[in-house]
This record gives C-alpha cells, sequence and structure tokens, in this order.
C-alpha cells in the first residue's frame, strides 16, 4: 500500500538494534492494543454512537464544536485541511472572549471527558439558545456536563475513559463531528494499512531514534516549517501531542509552528545562522488548482514566472531552503503531502501518534498523563471559589 505523502527523514545513520526494539513495541501495540486509545484508530473499532445521530443531525448547516485541546484540536485539524469538501459552516469555541450573538439555527457539540471543564462549560452557557440542538460527549460518569444534558434532554455520547483527549482524534471525539461534516470516517482508518507496511514503519522508526539523539544532543526545539496555511491546525494539535505526552522530568520536545514563506523574510536568518537547539520539518501540500499568475504583468528578468502557479513558487522555496539546509547540515525531515483528504489524515495522524508513542519509550516517560496541568485546573476552581 502507497501512502498519501512523501518523506524525506533526517539524513543520519541509526542503530539497527535500537530500530528492531522499537519494531518489537510497535508489534506489541499491533497485537495487544496497548495503549488502549489504539482501539479507536482501527477499522473495527466500536463507536458508542449509532448511525441514527448522523441522520438525525446531517441536515443542520451550522455546528459549534465548544471544547478545549484535545476536545477540539483534532477536528479543527480535519476541518480546516479539508475545508474545500466541507459544506457546513463550523465554528470552534477554545477561547473565553464570546459574546452572546443572535440565534442562527445550530447545532453545538459540546466535548470534554471529564465533563467538568470550566472554559467548555462557560462557553456552552454563552451559546445556549432554545431552538438549538445539542450533543454532549463525555464520560459515563455523574459529572456536570451529563446532569446539564439530562436537564436539557440533549443526546449524550459517551467518551470512552480510556482515551485521553490529545488521543481522540479518530474515537468519537473526532469522527462524530466528521460524519456530520459530510466526511467518511472509514477512510480515516489507517492504521490497519500502516502498521504492516515495511517502508512506512522504516520510516516511522529512524525518525524516532533520529529524534531521541538530537534530543539527547540538547535539540529540543522542533520547529516545522509550513508551507501550508490549510495544515496550520493540524500541527496545532501536533503541539499539544508532543508536549503533553513527553513535556515531563525535565525531558520533552517543544513544537514551534513557522508559517513560510512569510517566515523567509523575518525568522529563516536566526535558523540559518544564529543560535540553533533546533531541529526542523518541512511541510508542504501539492496544490494542483493553484492560482497562475497574470503573464501580462511579467516581462524582462521575469519572463521566468510566466505559466506559473502560486504552489511551482511556493515548492520552489521550499527546496532552495532544503537545499541550504543540506549544505549547513542543519538536521531537517520533509513531507509533501500529494493528496488532500481523509486517508491523507488518517495517515498523518497514525505517523505522528505514534512517533510520540515510541518516544515516550525511549525518554522514559509515561505519555497518557499531564500531572501539572491538572495542578493548575484544581488551583484555578480554589481561586474562583473563593
Amino acid at each position: 500500500m502507497k501512502t498519501n505523502f512523501l518523506f524525506k527523514n533526517f539524513n543520519n545513520k541509526i542503530n539497527e538494534k535500537g530500530k528492531k526494539k522499537l519494531l518489537k513495541n510497535l508489534k506489541e501495540i499491533d497485537q495487544n492494543n496497548f495503549p488502549k486509545f489504539f482501539q479507536s484508530f482501527k477499522k473495527n473499532y466500536n463507536y458508542s454512537y449509532k448511525r441514527n445521530i448522523i441522520k438525525k443531525y446531517r441536515n443542520i448547516k451550522n455546528i459549534n464544536i465548544i471544547g478545549m485541546g484535545g476536545s477540539s484540536l483534532g477536528t479543527k485539524a480535519i476541518y480546516n485541511f479539508l475545508i474545500e469538501k466541507i459544506k457546513k459552516k463550523v465554528t470552534f469555541d477554545e477561547s473565553l472572549n464570546l459574546i452572546k450573538q443572535k440565534s442562527i439555527k445550530s447545532l453545538n457539540i459540546i466535548i470534554s471527558k471529564s465533563g467538568n471543564t470550566l472554559e467548555t462549560i462557560s462557553n456552552f452557557n454563552l451559546r445556549y439558545y432554545k431552538n438549538n440542538k445539542n450533543i454532549f460527549i463525555t464520560e459515563k460518569t455523574n459529572n456536570y456536563l451529563q446532569q446539564l444534558a439530562s436537564k436539557l434532554k440533549s443526546d449524550v455520547i459517551e467518551h470512552k475513559n480510556f482515551i485521553g483527549g490529545r488521543f481522540a482524534v479518530l474515537s468519537e471525539v473526532g469522527m462524530l463531528p466528521a460524519e456530520l461534516m459530510g466526511l467518511d470516517e472509514k477512510k480515516f482508518k489507517q492504521f490497519n494499512n500502516l502498521i504492516t507496511n515495511k517502508k512506512f514503519l522504516n520510516n516511522l522508526t529512524h525518525n524516532v531514534l533520529s529524534t531521541y539523539l538530537l534530543n539527547k544532543k540538547k535539540k529540543f526545539n522542533s520547529v516545522i516549517l509550513n508551507y501550508d496555511p490549510k495544515s496550520e491546525d493540524l500541527f496545532k494539535w501536533y503541539q499539544q501531542l508532543v508536549s503533553e505526552s513527553l513535556g515531563k522530568n525535565s525531558k520533552g520536545i517543544l513544537p514551534i509552528i513557522s508559517s513560510m514563506p512569510k517566515d523567509n523574510h523575518s525568522i529563516l536568518q536566526l535558523y540559518l545562522s544564529g543560535f540553533n537547539p533546533n531541529f526542523y520539518t518541512f511541510f508542504i501540500v501539492e496544490e494542483r488548482n493553484s492560482t497562475k499568475l497574470n503573464n501580462n504583468l511579467l516581462f524582462n528578468k521575469f519572463n521566468f514566472l510566466k505559466q506559473k502557479k502560486t504552489f511551482n513558487i511556493l515548492n520552489a522555496q521550499r527546496l532552495a531552503t532544503e537545499k541550504i539546509f543540506n549544505l549547513k547540515k542543519i538536521p531537517f525531515r520533509s513531507f509533501y503531502i500529494k493528496k488532500r483528504d481523509e486517508k491523507t489524515l488518517g495517515e498523518l495522524f497514525c505517523f505522528f501518534t505514534l512517533e510520540v508513542i515510541l518516544l515516550s519509550h525511549l525518554l522514559k516517560v509515561n505519555p497518557l498523563n499531564q500531572p501539572e496541568v491538572e495542578l493548575v485546573k484544581k488551583e484555578t476552581f480554589k481561586i474562583l471559589k473563593y
């Protein structure tokens, strides 16, 4: 099976013994479903919602996703990456500066694993109108959202307790909204194909070992040189995935999103010649229907731009930057995305999630918890109560 992206790995040698160990870890993940959230990455995953809920809300054109962090980042990544395929208006309430607006017939999807997320409860309070429909996605506990859903007689979908928010994109949390946007959830499920794909596994394990070695050399910043604006939210999802999973015990990697080609004219000088605790990811999506330049305004030394599309220029800048990085021996990997569809996103979700789980083994950290974040939540409740 061919993947929908071309991947160029870090240019370094790796330890074959370490690679074999990682391949063994991957085999265990496939056979034992551990961590358990990987169940939701597989084709046979049983959702906690039935098909009738899709039919019930399919015709509503306006959808509000109300959630924080992993409750909304994955869905937002899907929406913006595939926005040209989606015919509905979807808004994401992720901050606390909402202004109560005039009611438009909408479907609110309110998501919080714990059911007690302060910002989510506050934002729904401002989004609530009697004529709107509401679906709550939360754990089966006696939490606040369960109580609120009961009071409003709204639909409740179970958020499985073994799936943490940042790992939930291919579960009910991401796939129910995706289906209501008109997307095909089955096409996102690429785990079964990828876990037996030798080329994919070779790229993945080489990438993980290279990243680990860079981290040991005190390269802690993972700078994503993103040439696709529609993928910015994919990398905001990735930021949470990497930071919350690996940032423990004075260890971790900080993902930084750099918007190209804008940053060619502001930050690139530092990347090429300044202090450099960084390693890099080039990311571009092929746009076959990008805009062609106006030939009438191209002459003399800019004749070479005739018949060129904006993607041709963008890709040339990317190739040129990679070449200079190579000359300067700056560590980088590169993704060239050939097609913008559900399958591609499913492959990327798998690649990045498996990458993080394997890195957590090497760094010896628990990727599933976020204890310091919980401390801040508790302190916030204390301040508001007293």
